[in-house]
């Protein structure tokens, strides 16, 4: 890609749940902290992306704890820290009577369909509450602010929210919209106003 584009690195949270132990649809309601692993996922991707040269010339988080021990693990292998903004839109959303749930009692309820279809094309499952239509705007008006050649915008967040982004850009990878855990996105905007998505839940 050519070095006008503005890039936006979109990274996930590293693991909030212990290995072995079952995993729960956490979301707005349920703010953990990351584990031992988690925090070792953060770690790698500060020291990936300092490697790559990468300086962040803005830096957003999502309020939860889990987003923020990430994006600090980040900053710190950072040679030019920028402090951090809180941005609401990038909140996890809210799993309604799902929330804090495990996996099979979430599919029990709203089945494999309803599931595949979030991940496919973020079309949310009945009783969550998502705000789509305010998240997208978010993002626009994040891509719209956005320079040729500026310093890569650093933003953390959760599986549920980051999808919004590739929904706001008009462009999606092949096998869904889904960011593992510890993993990272990389969305060009370039000069002419067109996206593309060189990346998607890469882990380091």
């Amino acid at each position: 890609m050519p070095d006008t584009d503005a890039l936006f690195i979109i990274v996930r949270h590293g693991n909030t749940f212990e290995a072995g132990e079952p995993a729960r649809r956490v979301g707005a309601r349920t703010d953990l902290a990351l584990t031992l692993r988690g925090a070792e996922q953060a770690e790698a991707l500060g020291a990936h992306f300092a490697a790559l040269g990468m300086r962040f010339g803005r830096i957003l988080v999502s309020p939860l704890q889990r987003t923020r021990q990430t994006a600090d693990a980040i900053i710190a292998a950072q040679v030019d820290r920028v402090v951090p903004e809180k941005a609401e839109f990038l909140r996890e959303i809210d799993h309604g009577p799902d929330e804090n749930q495990t996996e099979d009692v979430v599919l029990a309820r709203i089945g494999a369909e309803a599931l595949a279809a979030w991940d496919r094309d973020a079309t949310p499952p009945p009783d969550w509450s998502v705000d789509a239509d305010a998240r997208i705007a978010a993002w626009r008006e994040l891509f719209a602010g956005a320079l040729p050649g500026q310093p890569p915008t650093l933003l953390v967040t959760s599986n549920g929210a980051a999808r919004f982004a590739l929904m706001a850009a008009g462009v999606a990878p092949g096998d869904g919209l889904k960011l593992a855990t510890g993993s990272y996105g990389v969305v060009h905007k370039a000069a002419d106003g067109t996206f593309a998505v060189a990346q998607w839940s890469i882990r380091p």
